[in-house]
């Protein structure tokens, strides 16, 4: 198990970097190369939506799952951690960038939180390397990871390293239920969860490119719905 380390050295170090350099790095880097990566995130949804087997049960895990966020209001306890924590962090270790407002702020911290926490490479990433020993996917997550946490540290300042914690975190765990889970697990519920964490990933793109504001952290516990989903659905509609 190493894809989880390399990937929190990773952020950690390239967090540190962008938030040390702030203004210096190029003004057009800052703004365009968000672009590329909400791009980049829609690109990676789509293709991890293409696996999908049963997509009424993926659409119905999405629904339920973003009525249990909206009730919970996960995003706003989300953007309230997100606040405090920028506090803290600003008083250690002063932001070179304070061009963003605070708005601007929660709505980057927040698309970047679900960029690097429910990314598909590295869901999927960890996944793999649990059940075979091949790192190949996280390691190169990590690479793409060390530049965005760049960027958009140079904006959003030393606090975007604090993403690193719950990156880790997810990881780790992602890691040892693989192990003990995925023997009773099936092609399809594979499948239908990595369209669901396709969708988020679609929606978290067009967040980042600034197309439309999608609250991003409420569709997370669909994550956690669709595959036992996709098995009663097997099991009960499908003939």
């Amino acid at each position: 198990m190493i894809g989880p380390y390399i990937n929190l050295g990773t952020l950690v170090i390239g967090g540190s970097s962008g938030a040390f350099l702030g203004n210096r790095i190029s003004p057009n880097l800052r703004t365009r190369l968000p672009m590329m990566f909400g791009l980049s995130s829609i690109g990676l949804g789509v293709a991890t939506i293409i696996r999908v087997k049963y997509f009424p049960a993926v659409i119905l895990a999405l629904l339920l799952g973003t009525i249990i966020g909206e009730l919970l209001h996960l995003e706003d306890w989300v953007m309230k951690i997100s606040t405090k924590t920028r506090v803290v962090v600003d008083k250690i270790a002063e932001p070179k960038n304070k061009d963003l407002t605070h708005e601007e702020y929660l709505n980057q911290f927040v698309a970047v939180l679900v960029l690097f926490c429910t990314s598909g490479t590295g869901i999927f990433g960890v996944m793999n390397e649990a059940m075979t020993g091949d790192t190949s996917l996280i390691i190169v997550k990590s690479v793409l990871d060390f530049f965005t946490a760049s960027i958009f540290a140079a904006a959003l300042g030393y606090s975007l390293v604090v993403v690193a914690i719950p990156n880790f975190i997810i990881q780790i765990g992602l890691f040892f239920l693989s192990i003990w889970i995925l023997p009773m697990v099936s092609p399809a519920m594979l499948g239908d969860f990595s369209a669901a964490g396709g969708i988020i990933m679609l929606a978290t793109g067009f967040r980042i490119a600034g197309i439309k504001h999608f609250h991003v952290v409420n569709m997370i516990p669909a994550l956690l719905l669709v595959m036992p989903i996709s098995a009663l659905w097997l099991r009960f509609l499908v003939h």
